[in-house]
């Protein structure tokens, strides 16, 4: 072992050997947990995501949904998953929900006056409720 000043006091300094195995231990455990904790998160079903676009679009069109309402739609979501859906319309009540898939988020809402007329492009599957 050896020892270095700093602020005029002594510390002791481990050689380098020992702190490099040390430190690479500990990054591969975190590396693990993390890993393990992504995937819990990416095999999470029971949650989705409004983007701030599809907030913006549920205020100014007056459109809500209660608790059983967004189950309902988190069934849907979880249907195209199992389908291998990426980017999917949700008909749902008199509302298309625009939904990607694969990042469980709802980009867009329009309520049954605003669809009229609409094309939806850059989607893959539909879902009704």
């Amino acid at each position: 072992m050896s020892y270095r000043v700093v602020n005029g006091k002594i510390c002791p300094v481990e050689p380098i050997e020992n702190y490099n195995s040390k430190v690479n231990t500990n990054k591969t455990t975190q590396k693990q947990n993390f890993a393990d904790i992504l995937n819990e998160k990416i095999k999470n079903n029971d949650t989705f995501v409004f983007s701030s676009h599809a907030a913006e679009r549920l205020k100014s069109r007056n459109i809500s949904f209660n608790e059983n309402d967004m189950k309902t739609i988190n069934e849907g979501i979880n249907k195209a998953q199992e389908k291998g859906c990426k980017e999917s319309v949700i008909f749902y009540k008199d509302t298309a929900l625009v939904t990607s898939i694969k990042n469980r988020t709802v980009i867009t809402v329009m309520d049954k006056n605003s669809s009229k007329g609409n094309v939806f492009t850059n989607v893959d599957s539909v879902v009704t409720l």
